[in-house]
């Protein structure tokens, strides 16, 4: 079957196609894998097309982004998700617009999550990053301290723990690619043997969402292959 990638929604079809093809040579049911639009960068209407072809939770990288998007795009009952590494001052934006982060990587950023959460009555979703590949501009927690944190998060009730997520190593070699993603579902395995809720794994994007598959992804966040090259001057 042949798509037109000229438009948003044959990008869409393709990948949900490509999605469940990769699921069906790793030997799993489509069903077992979310697709996580990310529509970092990409402006207003773009998205209200997206939200035209059934999309309501989209992925973002910076917390300023969330509102912009959120305020323009109020009523459409929307959720917006984290991605990106977040600095603490911006916990009272994300606690205010967003309904989950994926990139909970160290206990200060908790604590501010927590309070803000707090301040307005909310509790949202979380996973936590996990630093799987040797790079120095990847970011996340390391594995080794992984468990002592998600011991540390029972104490935050404004924060749902809900599983891991993580970047793999941008990298031309699939094995080394797809040892971070084996490497973030052993660590699932330990950290639900030790008592955690961390269904969900949060691996994969564009370039090597089929690998993330083979290694148990449950969540894929995919952008460039749904919404087309970007710029970042936004």
């Amino acid at each position: 079957m042949t798509f037109d990638v000229s438009t948003l929604a044959g990008r869409l079809a393709a990948v949900r196609a490509s999605m469940a093809d990769a699921c069906r040579q790793a030997g799993r049911d489509p069903a077992e894998v979310v697709l996580l639009p990310v529509s970092k960068t990409f402006g207003v209407d773009i998205v209200r097309e997206a939200v035209g072809l059934g999309l309501r939770r989209f992925g973002e990288n910076k917390a300023q982004e969330i509102q912009a998007k959120a305020t323009a795009l109020a009523g459409e009952n929307l959720e917006w998700v984290v991605i990106g590494h977040l600095q603490t001052n911006k916990a009272k934006v994300v606690a205010t617009y967003a309904s989950e982060v994926q990139s909970l990587d160290r206990p200060d950023l908790a604590v501010a999550l927590d309070k803000a959460l707090q301040a307005r009555g909310r509790a949202i979703d979380v996973l936590v990053q996990v630093k799987t590949s040797p790079e120095e501009t990847k970011s996340g927690i390391s594995p080794a301290d992984l468990l002592p944190f998600l011991d540390e998060l029972k104490a935050f009730h404004s924060l749902r723990l809900r599983g891991l997520m993580t970047l793999a190593e941008a990298s031309e070699d699939e094995e080394r690619v797809r040892a971070c993603f084996r490497t973030l579902y052993r660590l699932r395995d330990r950290a639900r043997e030790a008592g955690h809720a961390v269904d969900r794994l949060s691996m994969g994007m564009s370039g090597d969402y089929a690998l993330a598959i083979a290694e148990g992804s449950t969540e894929l966040r995919i952008g460039s292959a749904i919404f087309g090259a970007r710029s970042y001057k936004v």
